[in-house]
């Protein structure tokens, strides 16, 4: 009668080897720390995306607000109208950077927001937006 063979180092008694050997322990741990790793950063890269898009989306409101608001005074003040402007955009969050107003009646207004990102520190957004009279002809005749 033979005895019984030995147990495999590192197993214990009674247990059954893994087919690759044991070599193979603990690799599992090492694979999940990788997706893991690969999965924050994914997800951190498009939180700082939204947060960028976002920022600018609150610099085009506030600029398309504020040529709105500086258009209807266009023509008869327009000093006034980029003060309002002014006021528009900084209740929106965002700061006016230029309005002008052209003889046309045509506003321009150009805004910047500032986000601060982890990775790259502080960066400013801006939006551009135009507005001005509108033309109703009457076509009935």
């Amino acid at each position: 009668m033979k005895a019984p063979a030995a147990p495999a180092a590192g197993l214990r008694k009674g247990s059954v080897a893994p087919a690759g050997g044991s070599r193979e322990r603990g690799s599992a741990t090492i694979w999940m720390i990788g997706v893991m790793a690969v999965l924050f950063t994914v997800v951190a890269a498009v939180v700082l995306a939204g947060t960028a898009r976002v920022a600018r989306h609150r610099a085009q409101t506030a600029a398309d607000f504020g040529a709105l608001a500086a258009a209807r005074l266009a023509l008869t003040d327009p000093e006034r109208g980029c003060a309002q402007a002014a006021a528009l955009v900084a209740g929106n969050g965002a700061r006016l950077v230029r309005c002008s107003a052209g003889d046309d009646g045509v506003v321009t207004v150009h805004t910047a927001v500032r986000l601060s990102l982890p990775a790259v520190g502080d960066r400013e957004v801006g939006g551009r937006a135009r507005a001005g009279p509108v033309s109703i002809a009457d076509r009935a005749g």
